[in-house]
C-alpha cells in the first residue's frame, strides 16, 4: 500500500507493516522527496506510532537540512503520542503507544530545541505547540512571553497552548475579542477546556447564531457543554433538528458530555411511544 492509498484509508485498516514502511521513508528517504511531508503526517497516527517512529520524527525535526514545513509537521505529529502518554501513563499496556523512556526523552529534547534562539520561528512555534500536549512548568513562561509580544503568529501559538495549560483565563477572555479568526477559534476551545465561566455569553451567542462559521460553531458547541453543562442543554437542544449533520453530531457529543443526552433520548422514546 503506497502513501496516497494510506492517506485515503482509515488508519485502523492500515496493513500491519505500515510502521516499518513509514520508518524506512523517514530514515532512508531523501529530504527532497515530495512524499516526505505525507509520510511525516501519517507517522503520528496512533495506530502506527511507536518508539522507533517517535525517534525518527524527532530526528526529522532536529535536522536543519530538512524542509522547514516538514520539520514543523514532524513536531506536530509527535503531539498526540505525547498527550496520550501524559494522560494514560504506562501501567496499562493497551494504552501505551510510546515507552516512558522515549516519552521523557522527547520532553527533554523538545525543551532543549525550544531554548535554541537560532531555531527558525515557525519551527520553534511548532516545538511549543507539540510540547504542551504533555504540560511542563517551563512551558508556562514560554506561553506568557509568546502572548505578551506583538507577533500575531506567536500570539496564535500562545492561545493554542492555553488550551493545554491552565491558569490563563484572563488571556483567554482577551483573545475571545481578537479579530484574528484563528486566535478567536483557539480561544473558544481553550475556554471550553478550562471552564472559563466568563466566556459563557460570548460562546452561547456563537452557538445560537446561524452566521457563525461552521468550524467555529462546532468548537463553540463543545465549549458550551464544558463551561456550564446543565445550562447548555436547553441551547444545544435547539440545534438537534439542524439540517447539517456535522452540527447535529457535535450537539449529541456535547449533550453526552453535559449529561443531557439521556434526558433527550428519553423524550424521543416517549414521543415514539405516543406515535405508535
Amino acid at each position: 500500500m503506497d502513501l496516497k492509498t494510506l492517506e485515503e484509508t482509515p488508519p485502523w485498516e492500515w496493513p500491519k507493516d505500515t510502521d516499518k514502511m513509514l520508518l524506512d521513508i523517514l530514515r532512508k528517504g531523501r529530504v527532497d522527496d515530495p512524499d516526505r511531508m505525507l509520510a511525516v503526517q501519517l507517522a503520528g497516527e496512533s495506530t502506527v506510532v511507536n518508539d522507533e517512529l517517535a525517534r525518527a520524527l524527532l530526528s526529522v525535526a532536529q535536522n536543519d537540512k530538512e524542509d522547514e514545513e516538514v520539520r514543523g509537521a514532524a513536531l506536530i505529529a509527535l503531539g498526540p503520542a505525547l498527550e496520550q502518554a501524559d494522560m494514560m501513563g504506562f501501567d496499562e499496556e493497551d494504552y501505551i503507544v510510546i515507552s516512558e523512556d522515549v516519552f521523557r526523552m522527547l520532553q527533554s529534547s523538545l525543551q532543549k530545541l525550544y531554548m535554541n534562539p537560532d531555531l527558525p520561528k515557525d519551527i520553534r512555534r511548532s516545538v511549543l505547540e507539540a510540547a504542551v500536549r504533555a504540560p511542563q512548568q517551563w512551558q508556562y513562561e514560554a506561553v506568557r512571553a509568546a502572548y505578551a509580544g506583538n507577533d500575531e503568529a506567536w500570539r496564535l501559538t500562545a492561545v493554542f497552548c492555553m488550551g493545554y495549560l491552565d491558569g490563563f483565563d484572563a488571556q483567554i477572555m482577551e483573545a475571545l475579542a481578537s479579530e484574528d479568526p484563528d486566535i478567536h477559534f483557539h480561544a473558544v476551545c481553550a475556554a471550553g477546556n478550562w471552564d472559563v465561566h466568563d466566556a459563557w455569553p460570548h460562546i452561547a451567542a456563537l452557538v445560537r447564531s446561524d452566521e457563525t462559521e461552521k468550524e467555529l460553531r462546532i468548537a463553540a458547541i463543545g465549549a458550551l457543554a464544558g463551561i456550564r453543562p446543565e445550562e447548555s442543554v436547553e441551547i444545544l437542544n435547539e440545534l438537534i433538528d439542524s439540517e447539517d449533520e456535522d452540527i447535529v453530531e457535535a450537539v449529541f457529543e456535547a449533550l453526552a458530555m453535559a449529561g443531557g443526552l439521556t434526558e433527550f433520548e428519553g423524550d424521543e422514546f416517549e414521543d415514539d411511544e405516543e406515535n405508535s
